[in-house]
């Protein structure tokens, strides 16, 4: 199924797929923050490692299924299907914005 997205969101789900890990800078904010299995990473840095260590332990495809928004934040339920201990898994992103930026992704079941 495929679903409108916002550029930038649909960019980061590109580059989560593995196309283009230099595009990560145009998906978030400096300052951006992202939270996935309990752990916290802050910074464009930070976030770029834990996008590049993701991409180095498992082969993974993360397919956007639906999205609404949620105040000023969208979610996103997003399949995700691959090497990783109970594959397949349909996974909540929300994303918050600043400045057409992502600011905080949160990841959670």
């Amino acid at each position: 199924m495929s679903i409108a997205l916002l550029d930038v969101v649909q960019t980061y789900f590109e580059v989560s797929n593995g196309q283009g890990m230099t595009r990560l800078a145009e998906c978030f904010c400096e300052d951006a923050t992202v939270r996935d299995e309990n752990q916290t990473h802050q910074g464009l840095a930070a976030i770029v490692e834990w996008q590049f260590a993701a991409r180095q332990a498992y082969s993974y495809v993360a397919a956007p299924l639906q999205s609404w928004q949620d105040g000023e934040a969208l979610v996103v339920i997003a399949r995700l299907t691959g090497n990783f201990p109970g594959s397949p898994v349909d996974l909540q992103h929300h994303f918050a914005f600043d400045g057409g930026r992502i600011k905080l992704l949160e990841i959670g079941s």
